[in-house]
């Protein structure tokens, strides 16, 4: 069982593995690169505001996951989604719309994000303990990292003391968020222009081994890819079979792995169930069987393919360290702090 002891024994083995330089060190970084730990963001930013800022969420996730197994996923895509548009700066919370009309969250990309109900409870709880102190931004980022400790993955920890950005960005959404069956080398761009290499965009597709795939997003790769009238030909033909039968219409969904051992049939689909944060996921690219397109094409790209297999050979102690350190870098990347941006009251609303 995870512990207040073991964060601390994490923290200790994060810090020999890649030590930290403390950030009042480091000279001032633009707050919208990955390379380096954005200026005033620090470890215990709130421990003078909001001492048990940390046990608060990670008691809160505890609850959430026990009774949403799939929770972990829907924050990590969620994280990812306000992350990669804008920075981490709850920008894909928001509800309200930008004078233009649009709001984030409302891009086509994100129409399928779940867990901001999650995000809320955690919010409602903080605020009842330190009002107006805590941004949305390190909530997300915060109750991620626990999420993915609770699905089995490494901790890491995180810098606090993001703000909440004040408007969304909906074109940005629908231009640079990478596409499920979209080009490889545009997601490789996509990633690169924020600060990850080919190695650490592998490690963080790591991602896609927990949670639930819509059909709409694998039934092209069976019958109509890429508009030809046929299936994907880099589907091995058994697996073409297998994905038929788990996906008859675009309404059903999907584990993103399909060999696990426990299924889930309550819908009269033998739908396995992953829930483990381990290197499943790029096993099954070795053996032809990634779920979405731009997944198997990381094994058609010589640096991709080799750090994929560098993930699946070992018992996942590979993949665990290098998706912690992409991880920890990809939750400050873009940030708001100091005197910008404010701290929402509501994660969903501006403050005024």
């Amino acid at each position: 069982m995870f512990s207040r002891n073991c964060v601390l024994l994490a923290v200790f083995s994060f810090l020999v593995i890649c030590p930290v330089t403390t950030v009042a060190a480091q000279p001032e970084v633009d707050p919208g690169s990955a390379s380096g730990f954005p200026f005033q963001l620090r470890y215990n930013y709130y421990d003078e505001k909001c001492e048990d800022l940390e046990g608060i969420v990670w008691s809160k996730m505890k609850t959430i996951v026990k009774l949403q197994h799939n929770a972990p996923a829907q924050l990590l895509r969620l994280m990812f989604h306000d992350c990669f548009i804008g920075g981490c700066d709850a920008s894909v919370l928001l509800a309200d719309r930008n004078e233009n009309g649009t709001v984030e969250r409302e891009a086509i990309p994100n129409r399928t994000l779940k867990g901001f109900n999650f995000i809320d409870t955690i919010k409602d709880e903080i605020e009842e303990e330190c009002p107006g102190v805590v941004s949305c931004s390190d909530i997300l980022v915060l109750a991620t990292r626990d999420g993915i400790v609770l699905a089995g993955g490494p901790y890491y920890p995180v810098l606090t003391g993001r703000r909440d950005s004040k408007e969304s960005f909906f074109d940005k959404a629908m231009a640079e968020i990478p596409r499920p069956n979209g080009n490889f080398s545009e997601t490789l761009r996509l990633f690169s222009v924020r600060g990850f290499d080919e190695r650490e965009t592998v490690a963080l597709l790591g991602a896609h081994n927990i949670g639930r795939i819509g059909c709409q997003f694998i039934r092209p790769r069976l019958s109509n890819f890429t508009g030809t009238g046929l299936p994907d030909p880099t589907i091995p033909p058994y697996f073409l079979e297998e994905l038929r039968r788990k996906c008859p219409d675009d309404n059903n969904t999907i584990s993103n792995m399909l060999n696990d051992e426990h299924t889930d049939t309550a819908r009269g689909l033998s739908v396995s169930i992953a829930t483990s944060l381990n290197n499943h996921y790029y096993k099954t690219l070795m053996r032809g069987r990634g779920l979405l397109f731009a997944d198997q094409q990381l094994m058609a790209n010589e640096k991709t393919a080799a750090a994929a297999t560098d993930y699946a050979i070992d018992d996942g102690n590979i993949f665990r360290t290098e998706f912690a350190h992409a991880m920890a870098k990809m939750s400050n990347f873009g940030v708001v702090t100091g005197s910008k941006g404010e701290v929402r009251h509501s994660c969903s609303h501006l403050n005024s």
